[in-house]
């Protein structure tokens, strides 16, 4: 793990709330390190450090703060019973029920005081063991938890009913069970929370379920199992009817259909042959292929999903910052409140010492930053989730929010609005069929353009000759410009490379040699299925739809007319459409759709670039939204999704809000008893997280 720019990625348990996951976020960053990641969900931390470091300090520093690291090479660890949250629930609840039922039950040694004590004690340091330390060590990083309002307000109880043991002054200074009852009902709504959150993270633990664990590996014509983490790039694998594909590549024998549905959530199997890319974690519906491994590791495309998903379900929208803020100064205020209810009770309205404590305590009690520190994250998680298994990747919750507020939707044309499927319509050329054959196909074959492929698909077959390009090169919105081995030189492409406008004609595709225009080829394409409903629930939406297109005005402003866009912006270079996105953010949120490749630097430009495609490298990288299947009417989920994500965060947050102004004051007033304060407060983080569950079931 030495060596500068190292990832470093560890498995941290103990993080129960936002909270926790914030307070190491911040000593990471104070200690210096960079592109810190991590998720109380998926008990997962990660940073990079731009020196050698020594990872052993950075566990200590974790620990430090109450929480504890797992490095993956320990392997698996084995659990104390009181490890799990759950054990520790039932523990505390064995003591607590008969010091709670002493109350209502006649037997009169269970009101003993020593009785109490003895009952409460183990209860009680269980509590100082699990809210004490990680309160005192969150006050420590400078982020107080809410664990640290349970410890405080428990040992006040315990200490008041110690000194009233003590002292024997009599049953009205017991509170053994308010203490072990507060402790015991906070770890019930620690278990809620849990599993809960568990929910809301099952898209990410779906998706790990998909990786393969071992692949049947050929070596010198003989087939063996081997471990995934085995695999090298050029291996070669064998892949039988009804097997997961291990892992990324390219088929060199056989032919097979291929159920894709967790990368494009299309159900309908793709066919593939020799040549064509397969992806790990698909299954293998029929047939048997023989495929050449083309990446491992992190580096395929569903660990890359998995990483995306981890890092977009911790990203924070704007929305919550709001919640952040008033998280970060919650606990010093509740203390503060609860002093204050304290002397204004006991002092000024001649409340007893005893109900003036109990006020306190259930002020402390009853205080709940963790539902305001669940709000956003659960809601992201459960959308971003629910958009992944529609073949909708989503990379950021600030995304979600954007999404809700856009003012344009920018469309490039070809391979987004239409088909990217070409056929020729009329070709003039100054060149034999042969010639004409041989260049286009040979220049084209360089450029992954869907027009590029259009063409050479439609020469494939025709006679050709062989030639020897020496010098080949593309420019995005230009074309191909190349040199043969006789030195002649070509040049392939739009428009722009014709000066004089009156050589056009109808025709969209021109060959240059040695300066001299031979070929002139017309081409026509289809609209892609859905493009006209999309328009018309951007309107509806009061999204305004624009053609930003490098191809020919007439053929952009003859398909925006047959869809229903008035807004065309036709023939523009790369740079060009950086310029009009730019001009465009000045009058609101953009959204650029484009096939992720060509249009990568304004996919990276707009506020959210939505890319078409096959999930390639370059379209994870510039955009924000990935849409797997390749479907327009994504986008409609797409913001479907976004509106009740955004909608369900304002719900947990104002309740979150409406919680503890309403419940703070009825504490302080006497109303509510230290007891009814925990469960309440429990309760209220199964409310948030119980909203955010739902949308992975709501009707959109």
């Amino acid at each position: 793990m030495q060596g500068e720019n190292q990832l470093v990625e560890l498995h941290v348990t103990g993080m129960h709330c936002n909270n926790c996951a914030l307070s190491v976020h911040k000593m990471l960053e104070k200690k210096g390190y960079q592109n810190v990641f991590v998720s109380f969900a998926n008990e997962e931390v990660k940073f990079t450090a731009d020196k050698g470091l020594n990872v052993n300090n950075v566990i200590q520093d974790i620990e430090g703060l109450g929480f504890k690291v797992q490095q993956e090479e320990q392997g698996f660890v084995k659990e104390g019973f009181l490890e799990k949250i759950e054990h520790k629930f039932i523990f505390s609840l064995l003591f607590t029920l008969p010091l709670f039922l002493h109350m209502f039950l006649p037997f009169h040694w269970l009101h003993n005081p020593y009785v109490q004590l003895s009952l409460c004690l183990p209860v009680f340091i269980l509590g100082c063991a699990y809210f004490g330390k990680s309160a005192i060590n969150s006050i420590k990083a400078g982020v107080p938890n809410m664990d640290v309002l349970i410890f405080v307000g428990s040992t006040s109880a315990f200490i008041y009913s110690i000194i009233g043991t003590l002292l024997g002054l009599g049953p009205n200074y017991m509170f053994y069970e308010t203490t072990a009852t507060i402790i015991t009902l906070v770890l019930l709504g620690n278990v809620f929370e849990k599993r809960s959150v568990t929910q809301t993270t099952s898209a990410v633990k779906d998706l790990m379920k998909i990786q393969v664990d071992s692949a049947v590996r050929i070596v010198n014509g003989q087939a063996e199992r081997v471990d995934i983490n085995q695999l090298k790039i050029g291996d070669t694998l064998l892949v039988n009817e009804g097997d997961k594909i291990p892992t990324d590549g390219d088929i060199v024998w056989g032919e097979a259909s291929v159920n894709e549905s967790m990368l494009t959530g299309e159900s309908i199997p793709v066919e593939k042959g020799k040549y064509d890319a397969v992806i790990g974690g698909t299954i293998l519906e029929r047939g048997s292929i023989r495929m050449l491994v083309t990446k491992v590791g992190n580096k395929t495309v569903l660990a890359q999903i998995i990483d995306l998903m981890k890092r977009a379900q911790a990203a924070k929208p704007p929305i919550q910052r709001l919640g952040d803020k008033v998280a970060a100064i919650f606990v010093p205020v509740v203390i503060g409140i609860a002093l204050l209810t304290f002397v204004l009770a006991y002092f000024a309205f001649d409340i007893g010492f005893r109900q003036a404590l109990l006020n306190a305590i259930a002020v402390m009690v009853i205080s709940c930053p963790c539902a305001m520190g669940l709000a956003t994250p659960t809601a992201v998680m459960v959308g971003l989730g629910r958009s992944a298994k529609q073949g909708v990747l989503i990379k950021g919750g600030d995304t979600v929010e954007e999404m809700t507020n856009l003012k344009y939707m920018v469309f490039d044309k070809t391979g987004t609005l239409s088909t990217g499927k070409f056929k020729i319509r009329d070709i003039k050329s100054e060149l034999s069929d042969i010639e004409t054959a041989t260049l286009i196909h040979g220049l084209e074959s360089y450029s992954n353009h869907p027009i590029a492929k259009s063409l050479v698909n439609a020469f494939a077959n025709r006679e050709k000759r062989k030639i020897v390009f020496t010098q080949v090169k593309e420019e995005k919105g230009l074309g191909i410009k190349a040199m043969d081995s006789e030195g002649h030189r070509y040049q392939i492409g739009s428009k722009q490379l014709v000066e004089d406008s009156k050589e056009l004609g109808n025709y969209d595709v021109f060959l240059l040699r040695d300066d001299e225009l031979v070929v002139r080829i017309a081409i026509d394409d289809e609209i892609k299925a859905g493009a006209k409903e999309l328009v018309q629930t951007l309107k509806g939406q009061q999204i305004i739809p624009v053609i930003l297109s490098g191809d020919r005005k007439e053929k952009c402003d003859a398909l925006a007319a047959s869809i229903g866009i008035t807004e065309v912006y036709a023939e523009k270079l790369p740079h060009e459409k950086l310029e009009l996105i730019e001009s465009l953010k000045q009058g609101g949120k953009v959204a650029m759709v484009g096939d992720g490749i060509n249009d990568g630097p304004a996919l990276t430009t707009a506020d959210v670039g939505v890319s078409l495609g096959d999930a390639s490298q370059v379209a994870i990288q510039s955009a924000k939204v990935v849409l797997l299947n390749n479907d327009l009417q994504s986008i409609t989920t797409l913001l479907k999704i976004g509106k009740h994500t955004l909608l369900t965060i304002k719900q947990n947050l104002f309740w979150a809000f409406f919680y503890n102004i309403f419940a703070i004051p009825l504490a302080a007033f006497g109303f509510l008893s230290p007891m009814l304060a925990a469960l309440a407060m429990a309760c209220s983080d199964v409310v948030v997280i119980g909203n955010s569950i739902r949308l992975k079931f709501k009707k959109l």
